[in-house]
């Protein structure tokens, strides 16, 4: 038997375009489907928002969203998770920070630290905090 896990953040409103931002941060491929896509629409204001949608990747990135309705509570949180990426080339790591970076808050600027080549923080316009890493061996 094999588990995996995977990251849902929850919206109101901004699931479509966290996952096209991640998307063009990432690659791979977005699905998306809308309350009116489920037949499930309770609030025509609402209709076009998605109901479930995910960004997959051939680099193994995979996270998915949704809009929490309107007749649900809903608060996102004061640093209710962070969302770690973690791989093995400081380039590839790079290359994603500075595209996740743009208009976002860096928390922890990305750079070398005691436990990993590179390691860095920030959270994005959508206010979900990410955490990008170089895996280093640990020596106990």
């Amino acid at each position: 038997m094999s588990v995996t896990t995977t990251t849902h953040l929850n919206f109101r409103g901004e699931a479509r375009a966290a996952l096209d931002h991640y998307r063009s941060v990432f690659g791979g491929r977005l699905t998306a489907v809308t309350y009116k896509d489920a037949g499930d629409v309770r609030d025509e204001s609402e209709a076009d928002q998605l109901v479930w949608g995910e960004v997959v990747g051939d680099n193994g990135f995979h996270v998915m969203a949704y809009d929490v309705p309107s007749r649900l509570p809903w608060d996102q949180g004061n640093s209710p998770f962070f969302v770690s990426v973690r791989g093995d080339d400081t380039d590839e790591i790079g290359a994603l920070w500075q595209k996740l970076a743009e208009g976002s808050t860096v928390v922890q600027p990305l750079a070398p630290s005691q436990w990993a080549p590179l390691y860095g923080m920030l959270t994005d316009r959508f206010g979900v905090t990410w955490v990008l890493d170089v895996a280093a061996p640990y020596n106990g």
